[in-house]
């Protein structure tokens, strides 16, 4: 009985001990999470040929040297491009420069690529290289919502994706190197 008499003058101050522990579990996940940064831009100017895996031209390649020169300040410590030549030349600069490999991914599997960036890269500065129909949708798997289309002659958009715990992220986007 005493027991039960001295819990019940307690309680309170359990209650506040309790509170106050899921505040601050809440504040740490809110404030303190790791943000992930996911930056996409399309493969640089391709050449004519081969048609069904071109590789870039010579404005390309001097794009993708432009995008290594950007990006070189940037703490990016992975870099992803599709399966396509163009992609894979359009970071060669910047895996030269910083000594990171360019993990290959499907382009046709953009769950497969946020679920491996999030997992693997959580508060971390990554690039993905992808196509005009490929960012867009790897930008709305982020949560980054609808961007607008990229067309078939727009090299130059950049995407700034950050990945907050959560909610939404946040996209900024801007261009880079001259346009050809």
């Amino acid at each position: 009985m005493a027991n039960r008499r001295a819990w019940l003058r307690a309680w309170p101050l359990y209650l506040s001990a309790m509170l106050l522990a899921a505040a601050l579990v809440v504040a740490y996940l809110s404030f303190y999470s790791p943000v992930t940064t996911v930056v996409l831009v399309r493969h640089a100017e391709k050449s004519a040929s081969p048609p069904d895996n071109p590789e870039l031209s010579d404005a390309g390649h001097k794009r993708a040297r432009a995008l290594a020169r950007v990006l070189e300040g940037a703490n990016v410590k992975a870099l992803y491009a599709t399966e396509f030549a163009r992609t894979q030349q359009t970071v060669a600069p910047l895996s030269a420069q910083l000594g990171i490999p360019v993990t290959p991914i499907n382009a046709g599997d953009a769950d497969a690529l946020v679920k491996d960036i999030l997992s693997n890269h959580r508060g971390e500065t990554v690039l993905v290289a992808g196509h005009s129909n490929t960012v867009p949708v790897i930008i709305e798997k982020l949560r980054g919502g609808q961007v607008q289309p990229i067309s078939d002659a727009e090299y130059d958009k950049l995407f700034v994706v950050t990945v907050y715990r959560f909610g939404k992220a946040k996209v900024v986007q801007l261009r880079y190197a001259a346009p050809e």
